[in-house]
């Protein structure tokens, strides 16, 4: 990693290559990592804007009442085991629909964002990871040319649920998040569905939004999946720029496209959600609040590409939540491409080959990228929070 001196001097030359980029001294043509020449064209390929819209699986037709629904499930707290924590918990809009917390506290905890805390008395760990923006969850599995689908899109850090259905009741189950002490694993779905059916106003809901079968976990998921697929963010600059408008990106944000592209950053975020939605292996540091290293899926230490859409919103970043701002995660991946790792139960070997044969990223490169990654932000998403809910517990959960 470069000294503090090396980089106010990179940094200088950044900014004299910037005026000079946007006096016309930079050229449509340019080599990537491998050197390879790659045009405009080339880079813009890579992407693709995003729809203005989420398809639904066939088997769960997106409907107003099931929206309705979803929505008033998310927000609460009854459908947890000691009823103090709700989805938008650690999903909530005012932070992107993810949280600002490294990892979570969900059962047991109260307070606000940074402010939350655990009760005094407690024996509830945090959750294992950063929580995954839920915004535009719902393209998750997109490709360049527009192509998903939604019944097996992929979900977690870890890759272990397809489609926001099955994602949905996930944390239902898992003692940190939801569940806490008063239900077992197996009894969870069932526990949250009898304290539904308990609830004229969620009945009445249900049978509106599914017709006269009874109320089910299955339905469940499929109400707050509706709920998800409208919580897209598809006009950012950057999507602007994408559909024809020159003039939506700064000359300094296009230089960042380049150098993102040239750096290979796009090797493993691309696509209209800027995702590859693979597992890599990055040597990031675990975070200390854990009682043990997170190994990810089969201790590899791989983790899924997440999305690079809306940052400015989702912070911290990775999923131990151990970089708080994006200048961070940019040096980095500088340190990475200089053979420095910061988790040290990764060894070089066990490094995606991506990152050691593609990925040049140099301080140089910086400022432009992230001038580059804020055109990827639309701050015009749906943050209706409903101002009751059925239960008549706290709206969110205990977040006040």
């Amino acid at each position: 990693m470069a000294s503090k001196n090396q980089r106010l001097l990179l940094a200088g030359l950044s900014f004299v290559t910037a005026l000079c980029w946007r006096c016309g001294g930079n050229e449509a043509a340019t080599s990537d990592s491998t050197g390879e020449v790659v045009t405009e064209k080339d880079r813009l390929a890579l992407f693709g804007a995003l729809p203005a819209t989420a398809k639904a699986p066939a088997d769960n037709p997106t409907t107003p009442e099931k929206v309705a629904l979803g929505r008033l499930l998310f927000y609460d707290p009854i459908l947890s085991g000691q009823r103090d924590v709700a989805c938008a918990t650690c999903h909530h809009p005012e932070f992107g629909y993810a949280e600002s917390q490294e990892i979570s506290i969900g059962v047991n905890g109260h307070g606000f964002g940074s402010k939350r805390v655990f009760g005094e008395s407690n024996d509830v760990p945090f959750t294992k990871r950063n929580a995954h923006t839920i915004l535009n969850a719902a393209f998750n599995g997109i490709t360049a040319d527009g192509t998903y689908d939604p019944a097996n899109a992929p979900m977690f850090w870890d890759l272990r649920s397809e489609g926001l259905e099955a994602q949905a009741l996930e944390p239902l189950k898992a003692f940190e998040e939801m569940r806490g002490h008063p239900y077992p694993t197996e009894a969870a779905l069932d526990s949250a569905v009898a304290r539904l059916r308990a609830i004229p106003d969620y009945r009445q809901r249900f049978l509106a939004a599914f017709g006269s079968e009874p109320l089910t976990a299955a339905q469940i998921g499929k109400a707050l999946a509706a709920f998800q697929r409208t919580l897209v963010a598809p006009n950012a600059r950057f999507d602007q720029y994408l559909r024809g408008d020159a003039a939506a990106l700064s000359e300094l944000e296009k230089e960042g496209l380049e150098s993102f592209v040239n750096s290979g950053c796009a090797e493993c975020h691309r696509g209209p959600l800027f995702s590859d939605f693979k597992l890599h292996a990055l040597g990031v540091a675990d975070n200390e609040k854990l009682a043990q290293s997170d190994g990810g899926k089969d201790n590899r230490y791989a983790f899924r590409t997440p999305t690079l859409r809306n940052l400015r919103h989702t912070a911290p970043y990775f999923h131990s939540g151990k970089l708080a701002t994006l200048q961070q995660v940019l040096e980095f991946y500088e340190d990475l491409s200089g053979n420095q790792i910061a988790n040290p139960h990764v060894t070089p070997a066990m490094l995606d080959p991506l990152v050691t044969k593609k990925l040049r990223l140099e301080f140089r490169d910086i400022q432009a990228i992230l001038a580059f990654l804020d055109a990827l932000n639309d701050d015009t998403f749906d943050k209706k929070i409903p101002e009751r809910v059925p239960s008549g517990l706290a709206v969110g959960g205990n977040i006040q």
